[in-house]
C-alpha cells in the first residue's frame, strides 16, 4: 500500500512536521506560498493538506484533487479560507483546532477589553509623546467591577473570557443559540434568548463566534441603536461580525464609547479606513493566536487529526461531519457495519429510479445518536445501487439529495421482538424494497427481508430466490449450483410466510455466472431470482 502525502502549504509549529514525518504512511511534502494555479496543478498529488490563513483552498483546488484528496486541516479555528460546501459534495473531510488557541485567543481578547477601558495605547503614546499632563487628564477609564458583560458566543474561548471577566467581578450575560439552561448554570452566566436581550444590558460587549451567513454583521445599526450609551466592544473573533460602516457611525454619534478591533472586515484594513484614526479604537493585527503556546498547539493538532484521519478512518473535530472518533467508533462500530450492509443489500434490491431511502430504528440503537448510522446506510447504498464507490460519511446526504432521493429516519413507537433492529427502505412511490438486521451476539444477521422472516449473514456473495411453496425447488436449485462448481457455504430459509410463497438467502464461495442465474430462474416454482454482493 502506498503511502498517504501530505501538504503543509501555511507554515506550522515544526513539532507537528515532524509528528508527520515519524508516522508510518504518511509522506510530507512542505511547500510555502503556492499560488491557487499550483495549488490546483498539486492537488490529485495529496490525500491530505494543511493550511493555516494565508493559503485559499478554493473549489477549483478541491475539484482538482477529487478522488484521492480526503482531509483538509486548518491550524486554527476559522476556516473562511477553505469551500466548505464544495469539499462537503467531493467527499473531503475538513478540520479545524478549536482548542488548540483557546486560551491565547481569550487572554488577548481580555486585554483589549482591559486596554479599552483603561485607554492603555494612548495613554502610552501621550507618554512616549511627551504628552504625559495632557495624557493623564485625557484619558480616564472605567473600572470592569461590576459592570455588565454580554458574551456574544459561549464556545471555548468565550467560556474562558467569562471566567476572567468573573474574576473581576463582572456580571456576565451571554447569547449563543447553542448553549442551554444547565450549561449556562454551571459557567454561572446569564442566558439570552437573543441577542437584542443580550446587546440591551451590556457595558462590554465581546463576540466569539464563528463567522456564517446567519452571524455576519451580527452587530448592526438597528443593534448599535438599542445598546447602552457609552458601550464598549471587542472583536478578537472574526471580521465581518460587526458592520464597520454601521460602527463608524455609532462612534461618531457618540454611542459607543469605545471598540477593540483584532479583526476586520478587509484585512489588512485599507490605509483610508476611518476606523484608524480613532482615539476611540484599539487595534492588534490579528494577534489573537499569536503566542508561541497556541501555535505549537495548533500545529501538533491538526497534524495528529490529518494523520488519524487518514491512517485510521478516525474523524476529530470536523467542520463539516459529525465526529468519528475512536470513543465513537468503539460505541457504534458496529452499528456502523451493518447499517452499511443493509443499505448496500436494499440497494441492490431496490427498483428502478429510487427516490425514497428510510431507515428505522428499534430497541437501543434507537437510544443514541445514530447521524454517522444513517449515513453509513446511505453510503452502503449508494455506493452499490448508485455512484460505483463515489460516496462517504460526508458527502453521502448531498449525493442523496442531488439524486432526487429523500432521506428519513424513525423511531416506531411499537415494542420490537429484537434487542435492536434496523430496517431500510428503499422506494420510487410505487415499489419498495426491505430489509432488516441485528445481531446475535457480536454477529451481524439479516431478519428481515420484504414480509419475509429469515435468519442469514450479510456477508460475500449471495443469491435471494422467491419460489412457491412446493417441495423439491430449492433441491433443483442447489443441484444447478453444484454443476456449475459453486459451492453453497450456507443456506436459509423462510417458507409459507407470505401467500405461499417462500424465500431462500444462499450464501455462495463466488459469484454466479449470468447464465447460472438464467437456469436457476428456467426452475419450476422459481418467482424471482436475485445476486447481490456485499
Amino acid at each position: 500500500m502506498s503511502a498517504h502525502r501530505v501538504l503543509v502549504a501555511d507554515p506550522i509549529a515544526e513539532k507537528g512536521i515532524e509528528l508527520l514525518q515519524e508516522a508510518e504512511g504518511i509522506e510530507v511534502d512542505v511547500k510555502l506560498g503556492l499560488s491557487e494555479s499550483e495549488l490546483v496543478d498539486l492537488a490529485p498529488n495529496y490525500a491530505g493538506i494543511i493550511v493555516r490563513s494565508g493559503v485559499k483552498i478554493t473549489a477549483p483546488v478541491i475539484e482538482a484533487g477529487s478522488g484521492v484528496l480526503k482531509a483538509i486541516g486548518r491550524a486554527g479555528v476559522g476556516v473562511d479560507n477553505i469551500d466548505i460546501p464544495v469539499a462537503t459534495q467531493h467527499g473531503v473531510v475538513v478540520m479545524n483546532t478549536p482548542s488548540g488557541n483557546t486560551i491565547s485567543t481569550a487572554e488577548h481578547a481580555f486585554t483589549l477589553m482591559m486596554s479599552l477601558a483603561r485607554n492603555i495605547p494612548h495613554a502610552h503614546r501621550s507618554v512616549v509623546e511627551d504628552r504625559f499632563k495632557e495624557g493623564r487628564k485625557a484619558y480616564k477609564g472605567v473600572e470592569l467591577y461590576n459592570k455588565t458583560l454580554a458574551i456574544l458566543g459561549m464556545g471555548r474561548i468565550g467560556a474562558e473570557f467569562a471566567k476572567r471577566a468573573q474574576g473581576f467581578g463582572m456580571k456576565v450575560v451571554a447569547y449563543d443559540p447553542y448553549l442551554g439552561e444547565a450549561k449556562a448554570e454551571s459557567l454561572r452566566v446569564g442566558l439570552c434568548e437573543t441577542v437584542e436581550e443580550a446587546v440591551k444590558q451590556a457595558d462590554f460587549i465581546t463576540l466569539h463566534m464563528p463567522k456564517t451567513p446567519e452571524t455576519t454583521h451580527i452587530l448592526n445599526a438597528e443593534r448599535f441603536d438599542m445598546m447602552k450609551p457609552g458601550v464598549r466592544i471587542v472583536n478578537c473573533a472574526r471580521g465581518g461580525l460587526i458592520d464597520e460602516e454601521a460602527l463608524l457611525a455609532a462612534l461618531d454619534a457618540g454611542k459607543i464609547s469605545g471598540v477593540a478591533l483584532d479583526v476586520f472586515e478587509v484585512e489588512p484594513p485599507a490605509a483610508d479606513n476611518p476606523l484608524l484614526g480613532r482615539e476611540d479604537v484599539v487595534f492588534t493585527p490579528h494577534l489573537g493566536a499569536s503566542t508561541e503556546e497556541a501555535q505549537e498547539n495548533v500545529g501538533i493538532e491538526i497534524a495528529e487529526a490529518i494523520r488519524d484521519q487518514l491512517l485510521h478512518g478516525t474523524v476529530l473535530n470536523a467542520v463539516n461531519m459529525p465526529n468519528l472518533d475512536e470513543s465513537t467508533l468503539r460505541e457504534i462500530g458496529g452499528y456502523l457495519d451493518i447499517a452499511s450492509l443493509l443499505g448496500a443489500l436494499a440497494g441492490q434490491l431496490a427498483p428502478q429510479q429510487p427516490d425514497l431511502f428510510r431507515i428505522e430504528y428499534e430497541g437501543n440503537v434507537s437510544n443514541i445518536d445514530t447521524t454517522l448510522i444513517t449515513r453509513s446506510a446511505l453510503k452502503g447504498f449508494l455506493d452499490i445501487g448508485a455512484t460505483s464507490g463515489s460516496a462517504n460519511y460526508l458527502n453521502a446526504p448531498a449525493l442523496a439529495e442531488e439524486r432526487g432521493v429523500r432521506v428519513t429516519e424513525s423511531r416506531p413507537a411499537d415494542e420490537s421482538e429484537y434487542t435492536e433492529l434496523m430496517t431500510v427502505t428503499v422506494g420510487n412511490g410505487k415499489e419498495t424494497a426491505s430489509v432488516s438486521g441485528t445481531f446475535f451476539g457480536a454477529e451481524a444477521r439479516i431478519v428481515k427481508v420484504q414480509q419475509h422472516h429469515i435468519d442469514a449473514s450479510p456477508t460475500g456473495h449471495l443469491i435471494l430466490v422467491e419460489n412457491t411453496d412446493a417441495p423439491g425447488i430449492v433441491g433443483s436449485v442447489g443441484s444447478i449450483l453444484g454443476d456449475a462448481g459453486i459451492n453453497i457455504a450456507s443456506m436459509s430459509l423462510s417458507r409459507g410466510i407470505v401467500e405461499g410463497k417462500a424465500l431462500s438467502i444462499i450464501n455462495l464461495d463466488s459469484a454466479p455466472a449470468a447464465e447460472v442465474l438464467s437456469a436457476l430462474e428456467g426452475v419450476p416454482g422459481v418467482l424471482g431470482i436475485r445476486a447481490v454482493s456485499l
